[in-house]
């Protein structure tokens, strides 16, 4: 498969996963995080799915695209544990995370997953719903939606 392809692939299933996801937190209070802004373009498609929720966003660096810039006091800036830990002291509560943080190596990426895992716990709302490219441990993991390849996104509730 073509990298071309393959990206394709990924976001096809990025975007069916969070929208599968916005479904399922529908009766749930609380917010949206999106871990790992990047370019926007998750962040724009949660406030355009969720217009009516908070959206959180935590990324070490602002450098997004100009229209996908989230609301200065949304922006949490710097290492994802502090800011979640943040999140958390104020009493915080999450219906609906994105998890796309990473460093582009796989065994580091899953390492940090494994590691925030229990920050991320303390911050979702009971029956929440993690839509993750990294494994998380500590959720109940899901199936997601139809059409999603095994290992492609991954899909957790929040006991």
């Amino acid at each position: 498969m073509s990298r071309l392809d393959s990206m394709l692939r990924r976001l096809t299933a990025q975007r069916d996963g969070l929208n599968w996801a916005a479904d399922k937190v529908t009766p749930l209070g609380g917010d949206v995080l999106d871990m790992g802004l990047g370019n926007g373009r998750t962040y724009d498609h949660l406030r355009e799915t969720l217009p009516s929720r908070r959206i959180w966003v935590i990324d070490r660096l602002l450098q997004c695209h100009p229209s996908c810039v989230p609301p200065e006091q949304d922006f949490l800036q710097g290492e994802a544990k502090p800011m979640l830990e943040r999140l958390a002291a104020e009493g915080r509560k999450i219906a609906l995370a994105h998890y796309d943080f990473g460093f582009g190596i796989k065994e580091k990426d899953v390492a940090e997953a494994a590691a925030l895992s229990p920050v991320i716990a303390q911050v979702m709302a009971p029956g929440g719903i993690i839509v993750s490219g990294q494994p998380l441990i500590g959720f109940e993991e899901l199936d997601g939606p139809d059409g999603i390849q095994p290992g492609r996104y991954m899909f957790y509730r929040a006991g």
